[in-house]
């Protein structure tokens, strides 16, 4: 396993965010972390990047312990892995070009010449190399995903953190972003984790999934066995269009007539 968590606690005064979560990822895999909106998705994911430091519980990556107590661990961690961060955060008094080399310089002991040609090349194989002097605000929402990803693995880690990364797209541009994802991860043959809401999408990208409800883990396996499970959380989960097409069918073949707002 490349990424193994066990027991991961987290609250926020008298809120419990996460009350025990477990999850194992295995080398070169995309793994989806599904919940509704508040369940802690994005906390969770933080607590793995060291964004914010779990109450309780442990991560292990490639076999070492991130804790307080192995700060070197925490470095090679932190050198081997990338996040990308729900709203791209990308600056906007840089170009597209110096946001990707960012990293490197932040990161790595490479000259400025190194940088230029590597931050050069991710722009490139992301198909931003004739935007490389436009700034953010320049590029379009699809674009500006694609720019925060070439940012993301440039330093050529062995794992990705995606935070809600179709958050407030429509379903074209979903699936175009998920479909980045696969064709990236592919190419470049790093492990994802994703977390999202995205029922659909998610049961086709990835090897994986896991639902988050409640501060733990409710499910973990396979997109066949999410889709067919019969445990009740799941299926509240994943079938609630499902029961929202039947609600609203109910209504409308009720012959009372529905009550209008004064």
């Amino acid at each position: 396993m490349l990424l193994e968590v066990q027991g991961i606690t987290k609250s926020f005064g008298d809120n419990a965010v996460l009350t025990g979560v477990d999850l194992h990822v295995p080398h070169g895999r995309v793994v989806t972390v599904l919940g509704r909106s508040g369940t802690g998705k994005s906390v969770f994911l933080k607590c793995l990047a060291g964004v914010e430091r779990p109450d309780a519980g442990t991560i292990h990556f490639d076999g070492k312990a991130l804790d307080v107590d192995a700060p070197a661990a925490r470095a090679e961690f932190c050198r081997r892995c990338s996040f990308l961060f729900q709203h791209n955060a990308l600056f906007d008094s840089l170009t597209a070009l110096e946001n990707v080399e960012l990293p490197l310089e932040q990161t790595t002991d490479l000259s400025a010449a190194e940088v230029r040609k590597r931050s050069l090349e991710a722009l490139k194989q992301l198909e931003l190399d004739t935007h490389a002097d436009s700034y953010p605000s320049q590029l379009s929402g699809g674009m500006q995903k694609r720019l925060a990803l070439a940012r993301a693995i440039v330093t050529r880690p062995e794992l990705v953190l995606f935070d809600e990364p179709t958050a407030g797209l429509d379903p074209l541009r979903r699936n175009a972003v998920f479909e980045m994802i696969v064709k990236y991860q592919r190419q470049f043959g790093f492990t994802a984790v994703i977390v999202t809401h995205d029922v659909a999408e998610v049961l086709v990208i990835s090897d994986h999934v896991a639902l988050l409800d409640g501060g733990s883990m409710r499910f973990a396996g396979t997109p066949e066995a999410f889709s067919t499970s019969t445990d009740r959380f799941v299926c509240d989960f994943r079938d609630s269009t499902l029961a929202l097409s039947r609600s609203i069918a109910a209504l409308r073949q009720s012959s009372a007539p529905l009550p209008l707002n004064s």
